[in-house]
């Protein structure tokens, strides 16, 4: 009757979780599906608790309180800007456990482990460890701890697929020598090592994609564990984690126009050539009283939110404007480019946290054609995204990456803090063209400003 419970649990777990990933397909359920997940993970932690192998729990409520707590206080204190940071450190949490428990395993059957079970502890290690360091790098460059343009040096690629065979060769040895614990050390102290110098050389537009690969990373590490202590909610839970993070990286590779191969090993944004001959010019600088005539006064208005608008907090304000201008009768639309911000899904969430409505989100395929049907493209602290030499300069680093367009609108408002290059350090010829107008100042205060002039128009 017992085991019937515990597996009864992590039945109920895996079917909230497959549903619960199967709403976060659409932003009008995607609120929804984050409670089923939840709700499948507290039932598999109940399951895990009851189950008959657990000799003491003494640990375990240590465990749950100190992470508990930890994580409570995470939860209420961590800014939205800092989401991305939060997720890749959960990241590296998530993928520290499930290398932990690969060594336990190996530390308690050592020689007399099976090819079965070593095949999943070595998988379960290395993932493991590989995605600890690389999510505590992505974690630094997020927190501008490191800096954020790649970290190369001559003959990276090499050494990176020397550490990986190196590695990989360790595990072979292992299923013919299980005993030979320097192999296993081996493996683990260079999958450390490779994930540093997997994402050191990563950055700019590229993070996106990086935190979604150490996304599936975990999540295939947690399947591995899965099969190494023979948990099945474990193997469910961390099969759709890892192949949904993959997928997720495919897609966002198709929206930059670039395989992920070259985005791991293309050290994207080091390269800081020289924008278009365009770019050329002096800016033109609007104030506040411009811009709130302009918008007062437009059919319709699109919204371009980047990760300025994260820093600023600015998005509950976005909204209290685009309010002010519904009742004008202005059309107000958003539009999303689908790696804008630090993480998948970034504006999305900072949208919806400002009770956005959905039916005013529009992705890059959907708003690209109704850009010469604007009046007003507003930008809020986006750069790359926007930038026209993606589309027009085959020299530029993101050449060939599709953006949103902007510059077809007739007329661009920049909101920006001040004359700084994007995430991935290069120029972008849009300030300088002359229908774009310069909004300097922090985005939020801009903002607020935009809604009192706006409302006395």
């Amino acid at each position: 009757m017992h085991g019937y419970f515990v597996e009864t649990s992590y039945l109920l777990a895996s079917i909230f979780f497959i549903i619960g990933l199967k709403s976060l397909s659409h932003p009008d359920t995607a609120r929804r599906g984050m409670h089923l997940a939840e709700i499948g993970m507290l039932l598999a932690i109940i399951g895990t608790l009851l189950h008959r192998e657990i000799v003491s729990y003494t640990w375990i409520i240590v465990g749950l309180v100190i992470g508990g707590g930890i994580g409570g206080i995470m939860a209420q204190r961590v800014a939205m800007t800092a989401l991305p940071q939060l997720t890749a450190l959960s990241h590296a949490f998530g993928a520290l456990a499930a290398t932990l428990v690969g060594i336990a395993e190996y530390a308690r059957h050592g020689a007399d482990i099976g090819s079965a079970k070593m095949i999943a502890v070595g998988i379960e290690v290395l993932l493991g460890a590989l995605t600890t360091t690389g999510s505590v790098v992505a974690a630094a460059k997020l927190q501008e701890l490191m800096r954020g343009t790649p970290i190369t040096f001559k003959g990276q690629n090499y050494v990176n697929l020397a550490i990986l065979a190196i590695s990989l060769g360790a595990l072979v040895y292992l299923l013919f020598l299980p005993g030979a614990a320097f192999a296993f050390y081996l493996m683990l102290a260079l999958s450390l090592v490779f994930g540093l110098m997997l994402v050191m050389p990563i950055a700019a537009a590229d993070m996106p994609v990086v935190m979604s690969l150490l996304n599936a990373y975990a999540g295939l590490a947690a399947t591995a564990t899965g099969f190494a202590i023979s948990n099945n909610v474990l193997i469910i839970a961390g099969t759709l984690n890892g192949f949904s993070g993959f997928i997720l990286s495919v897609l966002m590779c198709r929206a930059m126009n670039r395989s992920i191969i070259n985005v791991i090993f293309g050290a994207f944004g080091s390269v800081t050539g020289p924008a278009d001959a365009s770019a050329g010019g002096e800016v033109r600088e609007v104030n506040v009283e411009d811009v709130a005539t302009q918008l007062a006064y437009a059919r319709q208005v699109v919204f371009v939110p980047g990760y300025g608008m994260a820093t600023a907090q600015a998005q509950h304000v976005v909204r209290e404007l685009a309010e002010v201008l519904e009742e004008r009768g202005v059309n107000v639309k958003y539009a999303i480019h689908p790696v804008a911000g630090r993480m998948p899904g970034h504006m999305n969430v900072l949208l919806a946290e400002a009770d956005v409505p959905y039916s005013q989100l529009y992705e890059l395929e959907q708003i690209n054609s109704d850009f010469p049907n604007t009046d007003v493209a507003v930008i809020i602290g986006a750069n790359d995204v926007v930038n026209p030499d993606a589309r027009d300069n085959p020299a530029s680093p993101i050449a060939g990456m599709p953006i949103l367009d902007v510059d077809r609108a007739r007329s661009v408002i920049v909101l920006k803090r001040g004359k700084g290059k994007g995430f991935a350090g290069i120029e972008n010829p849009l300030f300088f063209k002359p229908n774009t107008g310069m909004l300097y100042g922090d985005a939020k205060g801009s903002l607020s400003k935009l809604v009192q002039a706006v409302g006395q128009a």
